[in-house]
Parts: C-alpha cells; sequence; structure tokens
C-alpha cells in the first residue's frame, strides 16, 4: 500500500522550451573535468598529478577531512589540467579522454550476502558515495554516522526539469538495484508522482513508497523527508538524486563506475529541446554545438534548471548532480517603454497583476533572468508560506538565519531544509532577496559553530 500525500502550497511555472522525449547522440567529448565546488562541504586534496594516466573509476581527489571519500574520473585518460583559482583554490581537474574508455574493474556486489558496511565500503571505494548527500546541512555525507533513512525523490516539478521516468528509460533494473543496495544500510523511501505508479521503476520490495501530488516544489526530496519522516535534532539523513542511484546499480552489477547520465537540454534558447546520455563532467560546449537558436537576444546557459542550477559559461562542464542544461534568456538588453505600468500579456504574475493569468495555467512563458527591481527590507506578509509546504515558517526562519540567531535557527527546523526548497520562495519574493543563498550561508555557519 502506496500513502498518498496531496501538497496544496506551491507553484508550478511552465517555461518554453521542454525537452521532447527522444535522445540525440553526442560524440564522445576530448577533455572532462570535475569540480569540487559542485560537492557541498567538503576541503579537497589532489591525489594525480597531471600527466598522470588514470582509468574510468580512478580517484582526481579526495576529502580532506576523511581521506575515504574519493571523488573519481569519469574517463580514462591523462590528467591534462589541474585548475587553481584565488588563494589556490581548487576549482576542477581535467582529464584528457583516450577514447578507449578503460575502467578500474572491481568484483560485482552480491547484494543478498552483503551487509550494510560492505555496500558502505564498496560505495566509498568506487567514488559512488561523493553522490550521497546528507540532512542537516545538505552537504556530502559522512561515512561515520549512519542515517536514520535514506530518501529519493523520482521526479521533480521544476521548470524544465528532466523527466525521470524517461530517463532511466532501458536502465530500470539498475535503478532497483541500486535501492536495494542502498536498503541494506538504511531503511529507503521513495518518492514518486502519480503518474510513475504504474511504471517499471517498482516495485522494489526492500523499499517504501509514498506517492506525492500537487505543485512545484513537490517533487523535492525536503518535502517528502519532512511529510514522512522529519528530522530531529541529532539526527541524520540522506539524499540520492535518482541518477547517482542508477550509478550505484551498475556498479554494483558489474563492479565499473559508469558515470552516465541522461540530460536534458531544453530552454527557449535551444532550437530543439531533448536528451543526451552524457558522461558527468562533459563539456558544456559539446552539448550545445548546433543547438544554440539563432537570435539577437543576449542568452543565459544554467547548469541545471532555471531554479535551482547556476549560471554556466560555453567552456564549464556539465555538474555532478544537475539533470539539465538550459538556455533561457539573460534580459540584460531589454528596454521595455513605460515599464511595469504596461498591461502585460506574456509576462507570468503570481498575484494577477498582468492579463496573462486569463489565459490559463498550463500556459507556457519564454522567461529571462531578471530579478525585475532591487533588494528590499523583508516583507513579513506571508508570500512564502503560500508556496512552502513543509511544515516549518520560513519566513521567520530567514529572518533567524541574516540576524545570525542560531537557537532560533534550530527552534524553526533548519536542520531540514536545503537551498532547494526556498526556490519557488524566491521566485515569488517581492523583496528580491537571494534566499537560496542566504539558507546555503546559514547552513554552512551552523555546521562550523555545531563541528
Amino acid at each position: 500500500m502506496k500513502a498518498l500525500y496531496k501538497i496544496k502550497k506551491g507553484l508550478d511555472l511552465h517555461l518554453e522550451g521542454e525537452a521532447a522525449h527522444k535522445v540525440r547522440t553526442i560524440k564522445p567529448s576530448a577533455v572532462y573535468a570535475l569540480s569540487p565546488d559542485d560537492f557541498n562541504g567538503i576541503v579537497p586534496r589532489v591525489v594525480v598529478k597531471e600527466g598522470q594516466h588514470v582509468d574510468a573509476g580512478d580517484p582526481l581527489f579526495v576529502d580532506k577531512a576523511t581521506e575515504k571519500i574519493h571523488f573519481v574520473s569519469p574517463v580514462s585518460g591523462t590528467v591534462a589540467a589541474i585548475v587553481r583559482g584565488d588563494r589556490r583554490k581548487l576549482l576542477h581537474v581535467s582529464v584528457q579522454s583516450d577514447g578507449k574508455q578503460t575502467y578500474r574493474q572491481d568484483s560485482p556486489i552480491a547484494i543478498d550476502k552483503a551487509s550494510g558496511s560492505d555496500i558502505l565500503a564498496s560505495l566509498l571505494k568506487a567514488g559512488l558515495f561523493a553522490f550521497v548527500r546528507q540532512r542537516p546541512y545538505d552537504v556530502i555525507a559522512s561515512p561515520e554516522v549512519m542515517p536514520k533513512a535514506i530518501f529519493v525523490s523520482a521526479f521533480s516539478k521544476m521548470p524544465l526539469a528532466a523527466d525521470f521516468s524517461f530517463a532511466v528509460e532501458g536502465h530500470e533494473d539498475d535503478f532497483k538495484t541500486g535501492l536495494r543496495a542502498l536498503a541494506k544500510m538504511a531503511p529507503v523511501h521513495l518518492g514518486i508522482s502519480p503518474e510513475q505508479i504504474n511504471t517499471p521503476l517498482l516495485p522494489v520490495k526492500e523499499v517504501q513508497v509514498s506517492v506525492f501530488a500537487g505543485p512545484n516544489p513537490a517533487g523535492n526530496v525536503g518535502v517528502h523527508i519532512n511529510h514522512v519522516d522529519p528530522i530531529n535534532k541529532g539526527e541524520v539523513v540522506w539524499t540520492l538524486d535518482p541518477g547517482a542511484v542508477v550509478m550505484i546499480g551498475r556498479y554494483v552489477a558489474t563492479g565499473r563506475v559508469i558515470m552516465e547520465r541522461r540530460i536534458a537540454v531544453a530552454g527557449s534558447g535551444v532550437t530543439e529541446p531533448d536528451y543526451a546520455d552524457v558522461l558527468v563532467g562533459t563539456p558544456i560546449a559539446d552539448l550545445l554545438d548546433g543547438r544554440l537558436a539563432e537570435t539577437d537576444r543576449h542568452m543565459r546557459i544554467i547548469n541545471g534548471n532555471p531554479l535551482v542550477g547556476y549560471k554556466s559559461e560555453k567552456d564549464g562542464f556539465l555538474g555532478a548532480f544537475s539533470r539539465e542544461v538550459c538556455v533561457i534568456p539573460e534580459g540584460d538588453d531589454v528596454d521595455e517603454v513605460l515599464g511595469w505600468i504596461m498591461p502585460r500579456t506574456n509576462d507570468f504574475s503570481t498575484n494577477h497583476s498582468y492579463f496573462s493569468w486569463l489565459q490559463g495555467r498550463s500556459r507556457r512563458y519564454n522567461l529571462d533572468c531578471r530579478i525585475k527591481g532591487g533588494e528590499r527590507h523583508m516583507i513579513m506578509s506571508g508570500e512564502y508560506e503560500r508556496v512552502f509546504p513543509m511544515d516549518i515558517f520560513p519566513e521567520h526562519l530567514v529572518k533567524a538565519i541574516i540576524t545570525g540567531d542560531i537557537d532560533k535557527q534550530e527552534e524553526l527546523g533548519i536542520y531540514e531544509v536545503a537551498p532547494e526548497d526556498f526556490a519557488v520562495a524566491e521566485f515569488v519574493d517581492s523583496s528580491k532577496l537571494e534566499l537560496q543563498r542566504i539558507v546555503r550561508e546559514g547552513l554552512d555557519l551552523l555546521r562550523k559553530e555545531n563541528a
């Protein structure tokens, strides 16, 4: 029996350029790169040298704090560059592919005979534990503290988000195997949408399945945790991207770390939005080669989806947790006559300020990246609560983070949240506050204080 949770608070934002369910072939890239910035909460130490040969699955850098957590190469080849920024901060490690794709080979895992500690040791050795996050703090998990539960969300309601049911097509068995392996370490909770009830992703008898219906952010794993098994102070929960579960399943079955995932290339700036099967660390330029629409407008490339992704350039690389690469108008070249006074029919408004709402909720918009206003004093107006479906007071929590009141943050549930949980609230915020950045800084400060 699957539990059904009906989410009423939230906001669906439909943008032009959603990826069609077809896969475009991308030729293998010459260079791939892995960036420590994708893995919150670690301090990297490089364990390779430029010119050194590595196989796919060999570590490029490790976490200084534990040395157990490896961050491995997605391809075989030669370490091309170890790029550092200010104060020698490691920006990324790039690998020149040899075109052969040879793997470090481990023994396949017999799940029925393996213990939870065996699975954990294998994931650490393979470098796949780097894709396990923990709450509190929304950082890469510590292998020293076992969780009370593991949560996986198999869908997303974010704008232009990849459809995981299509992205996993043909690899459903790997997904199930990954879930079974995780269930050896802690109870696993899988969140699905109503449309996924009869998909090949199920059943997995070792997993508790919950169905979440409603608007964005109904697909956020934080919403699932809050409704199914909330986190109390002192407790730890692990979360995984469904693509990482597939990687774990492949490793269990083959003994190889295959860091391939199907991502959506979407947005109004893409000529034919669709999907591509690529490795983590693929150059953005290769993903967008021949796909960018011809336009005079300035465009922004986003590593991830528009609400929670980050700005990238064509010389960047696909992020370790990115399921989409989106291209939408920047908006810095727009010059509007009379500004906000004009009766708009092509812009989106959450409070019916524009006439566009008369055309229905399912209409798709070609929005740009402007915030249309400057940062103002925080308005305690209940804006966040309308779109925040967790049993938390988001406005009060953000205020406690801004003022640095750690005791109040703990009382208001900061251990349960991650920056992505505030994405929709940030979108509707009339005060123009960078809520996701504020929450990230609050979590980092709290983690430092509790260390």
